[in-house]
Order: C-alpha cells, then sequence, then structure tokens
C-alpha cells in the first residue's frame, strides 16, 4: 500500500499578518548550517594556515544568499518555467517553491567571484573552501519541496514498493517516487559524507570544490532517473532529462578541474 503524501499547511507559523512558510524556513536552516559548519573548517589547521576568519564567513555568507537566491530563482525561470516571464510578478513569489540549483549554483560562483575580488583572495581559494559547506544547505532546500510537495517522481514500476507515495495535489492517484527525498539522500546526504573527509586534508587547490561538482553532477544525474523531468529529449535512443542535460557538464568540467588540480605540483594545497 503506497504512502500518501501529508500535504502539510505550507506556511509554519502565522505573526499576526505576516506568514512564515517552511520553505523559507528551510533556506534559514541552510544558512544557518552554512555558519556552523564553516566555523568548523576555518580551525582546521590547513585552513587556519590561510588566515581565514570567522568576519570572512559572515560576509561570505551575506554574498552567498544573494547569490543563491537571485541565482536559483532566475535558474528556475530561465530553465524550468519561461512562462513566468508572462507574469513577473510570479518571479518574486520565492515563497511558493521553485528554485533551480545549477541557477543558485551559477549565482554562488558570481557572488563568491565578487567576494574573493573584494578580499584579495585566490578565487579557487574560495571556492574549496566553500565546497563541503554546500551539501546540507542542498538537502534543507529539498525538504523545503517534499513540504510544498514540488518534484514528485515517476510512477513506480511497482506499486507494493515500500515507499512508493501519493501526492494528493496531481489528482492522479498514482504511486510515485518521491523524488525530493532521494536527492535529499544522496545528492545532499551522501555527497556531504564523502566530501567533508576528503576535505579535511589539505589538497591541491581547486581539487575540494572539483569534487564537489563532479560529485554533485553524477549523484544529480542519478537522481533524476526517478524524478518527474521538467522536459525531456532523446540522445542515441535515450531519455535525457533537463536536470541530466544541466549535469552533464558540470561532470566534464569538474573531470578536467580535477586533473588539472592534481597536475599543479607547486600548486598550495588548500
Amino acid at each position: 500500500m503506497p504512502l500518501i503524501h501529508p500535504m502539510p499547511d505550507p506556511v509554519a507559523i502565522h505573526l499576526g499578518p505576516v506568514a512564515i512558510h517552511w520553505y523559507g524556513l528551510m533556506y534559514v536552516l541552510a544558512f544557518a548550517m552554512f555558519i556552523a559548519l564553516g566555523r568548523v573548517r576555518i580551525k582546521q589547521q590547513h585552513i587556519a594556515k590561510q588566515g581565514w576568519k570567522n568576519e570572512d564567513l559572515d560576509d561570505m555568507l551575506f554574498y552567498g544568499m544573494l547569490g543563491v537566491i537571485l541565482g536559483g530563482r532566475l535558474g528556475e525561470v530561465f530553465f524550468y518555467q519561461p512562462e513566468m516571464l508572462l507574469t513577473p510578478l510570479r518571479i518574486f513569489k520565492v515563497w511558493e517553491g521553485g528554485m533551480s540549483f545549477h541557477g543558485g549554483f551559477l549565482g554562488v560562483l558570481i557572488a563568491m567571484a565578487l567576494w574573493a575580488r573584494k578580499r584579495k583572495r585566490n578565487l579557487l581559494d574560495v571556492y574549496d573552501f566553500i565546497a563541503p559547506l554546500v551539501p546540507l544547505g542542498y538537502a534543507a532546500g529539498r525538504m523545503g519541496n517534499f513540504i510544498n510537495a514540488e518534484l514528485p517522481g515517476r510512477v513506480v514500476s511497482n506499486p507494493d514498493l515500500p515507499w512508493a507515495m501519493i501526492y494528493p495535489n496531481l489528482n492522479d492517484n498514482l504511486a510515485r517516487h518521491p523524488s525530493s527525498i532521494y536527492q535529499l539522500i544522496v545528492d545532499g546526504l551522501i555527497v556531504f559524507c564523502i566530501l567533508w573527509p576528503f576535505a579535511r586534508k589539505a589538497r591541491p587547490r581547486l581539487a575540494v570544490g572539483a569534487l564537489y561538482v563532479l560529485l554533485y553532477g553524477c549523484a544529480r544525474f542519478f537522481t533524476e532517473y526517478f524524478r518527474t523531468p521538467d522536459w525531456e529529449i532523446t540522445v542515441a535512443g535515450l531519455p535525457v532529462t533537463s536536470g541530466q542535460m544541466l549535469s552533464l557538464p558540470m561532470i566534464i568540467g569538474a573531470i578536467a578541474m580535477l586533473v588539472w588540480a592534481y597536475r599543479q605540483p607547486a600548486a598550495r594545497t588548500a
């Protein structure tokens, strides 16, 4: 018997006329974990040698928040929901959900480049520093998607799958994969469990950042098989989803960056 999505109220708290949404709270949780993990990372010996301070982390978070929110929302519009351009006010309703990771990823890259220039830091060191702080925040975002009943999965081939789930908001009574939970676990928690231990030791410059991009790209490519695609094309007779198309350049680019990082014997480790 499949599970039924609980369809919780998207509003977590009402404070008079102000409604605080669960989706927004998950982003607050993501940013809080960024700060908490960042405080731990600053104390790691090889990071401390680079002169990182708590003030850097706080300042970086501001830039990162802008990158995530602006990039994530604009990515959602241009990659997945261009029809929002017909009703521009919808673009600002971020509490309704709809944030593209790939757009947010690009937004953060740009925001960190601006921060690195302001602080006169090596941009690759900045990417290496923040990479292990990202996966748990991503997981929190996927929990927000689940609460909002977003990202329903594909219909399961075996309706007796114990965790198959019916989404009442789809009105089709079909058992589906809870793909947002898959992505929370695989793209978020598992990636973190691999990347964090790797980043605890000094590595060639850009190796940590590149490994994150590779891990996420591979994880996302896999979990896309269980998610209802926003759009899908056929390549050499095989279906390829929008998320997989956006992840392929990440995988290829990350492999190239890792090769480059480990071929720089004189590069300072990070």
